[in-house]
């Protein structure tokens, strides 16, 4: 396979010059002008933060993007989908607070929010995937497919389940409905948390299969009849009915990939990585610890595999902190830290998710890297 394109530009700036601009220069410069956004409706889809981490990308950077959308004709809103955790940002009106308190306003960015999934995380798109072997069919956030053009814009980090956060977890959990967050996370079906649930019956009123019943004013999931779609976890006032959480690492980085090509094919998307403040683990925590190693740069692709794939080689060739859990890592356990994800999250196996992208035809792992000054 022919070697992707991938633009990087460092972080040094002087007097008449910024991030901002360089962040602009590098995207225009990476060739997101050829794309026609002529009055299309464009969703970046990013990460707001989970309230109480800082880790997040500014929204300074956001509007950036969205002002290059807008001077090329698009109509660009900021995206994401609700989680399946209980947090900040588990539903549209709670994850919506979140952006705004994270200072996702849309006078600081110039462009709305729009929780992809709907207010509950059950507002999906039934999308096949090309060559899937684990997901014949994701569950998009809705919003999302109903853009014209798909751009992300990703912090990239450590993470405790895939190895590393990138842009293939970005699109491809960040963009699942909540149902589709359980498929990628588990290979059962939900269970009911009986000293949380309160017997409100939603959970029976939106199974179509007589799965979820009420007995003795506590729900409960037949097992036989359950399909795993995943609504009654959207529906639940209690967080009480929980996914099974027990997908192999290296499944659920298949599954990111395939939920990242069924959001990407048969229409222009382009990527875009910030490799600042990387952090240990994910943003969806409520605290994020301290970098593992220096700030690297930002990066820009058409190809979110190559971008992937650049952005894991560019941290795993910095010198790591010493003060951070990669430090202590290589310290006490003695790690060879030529691969600085495996040292902190020794279970994962972060290559999974770009071999499995490279066999389904995401992308390419081979890049030739392109420095914009």
């Amino acid at each position: 396979m022919q070697k992707s394109k991938v633009y990087f530009t460092n972080l040094r700036t002087k007097n008449g010059d910024n991030l901002l601009t360089k962040l602009q220069r590098l995207i225009k410069k990476a060739g997101i002008g050829e794309i026609d956004f002529e009055n299309q409706y464009v969703a970046i889809k990013m990460h707001f933060g989970e309230p109480g981490n800082l880790a997040f990308l500014r929204p300074n950077y956001a509007k950036a993007v969205a002002d290059v959308v807008k001077e090329l004709g698009g109509k660009p809103f900021l995206t994401d989908c609700n989680t399946l955790y209980v947090g900040g940002r588990k539903n549209a009106l709670d994850h919506i607070d979140s952006a705004y308190g994270n200072g996702f306003v849309p006078y600081a960015t110039g462009c709305h929010v729009i929780i992809a999934d709907g207010l509950k995380g059950t507002d999906e798109a039934l999308v096949p995937v090309e060559g899937g072997e684990y997901v014949k069919e994701a569950k998009i956030g809705r919003a999302v497919m109903d853009a014209d053009i798909f751009i992300t814009l990703t912090h990239f980090k450590g993470h405790e389940a895939t190895g590393f956060g990138g842009t293939l977890k970005n699109i491809g959990m960040g963009c699942g409905s909540r149902a589709g967050k359980m498929e990628m996370h588990s290979a059962g079906k939900p269970h009911v948390a009986q000293d949380r649930c309160i017997g409100c019956g939603k959970c029976t009123k939106i199974c179509a299969h007589g799965a979820a019943v009420v007995t003795d004013r506590k729900a409960s999931i037949d097992h036989n009849k359950c399909v795993g779609c995943g609504r009654c976890i959207g529906v639940c006032p209690q967080d009480a009915v929980c996914p099974a959480s027990d997908e192999a690492n290296d499944i659920l980085n298949c599954k990111i990939a395939e939920y990242s090509k069924a959001v990407c094919q048969g229409r222009p998307n382009f990527h875009i990585s910030l490799v600042v403040d990387v952090s240990p683990y994910c943003d969806c925590h409520s605290e994020n610890d301290a970098p593992i190693v220096p700030d690297v740069g930002m990066f820009a692709s058409f190809d979110p595999v190559a971008l992937d794939m650049a952005c894991v080689d560019a941290v795993n060739a910095q010198q790591p902190i010493s003060d951070s859990l990669l430090g202590e890592a290589i310290e006490h356990h003695h790690h060879d830290h030529c691969d600085h994800f495996t040292a902190v999250s020794p279970d994962t196996n972060w290559k999974s998710a770009i071999e499995h992208a490279v066999k389904i035809g995401l992308g390419s792992a081979e890049y030739e890297l392109i420095t914009v000054k």
